[in-house]
């Protein structure tokens, strides 16, 4: 069984405790920043700064468990606590991840 992309209950809950407009901005805001953070990813992994890496794993993940982006974090959270061996693939499939979850935010975004 694949996880789902979004979490809705996370997403609802979001919405209840900052209101749909912030919720709102917080996506917008995610997906914006998104690019820039797997960019970090990838350049960290290109240059085999572990330390980096790591971090730019870490914030990935955080970011997504924000908004109940289950897939997404936990992959993240494999690759911070992960090493270096195969991270361009790791970088790459995480960035496919990225742009389904994106695509999946946009659309609850629209709901």
């Amino acid at each position: 069984m694949t996880q789902p992309l979004i979490d809705a209950s996370v997403l609802d809950e979001l919405s209840e405790a900052m209101g749909q407009d912030f919720a709102a901005e917080l996506i917008a805001t995610f997906l914006n920043e998104g690019p820039v953070m797997l960019a970090q990813l990838k350049e960290a992994a290109t240059a085999e700064d572990a330390d980096a890496y790591r971090r730019a794993a870490h914030s990935i993940k955080s970011n997504a468990q924000i908004f109940g982006a289950t897939a997404l974090a936990n992959q993240a959270r494999d690759m911070e606590l992960g090493t270096l061996e195969d991270a361009e693939l790791a970088v790459g499939s995480l960035e496919t991840t990225y742009d389904q979850t994106a695509q999946a935010l946009k659309v609850a975004l629209d709901a």
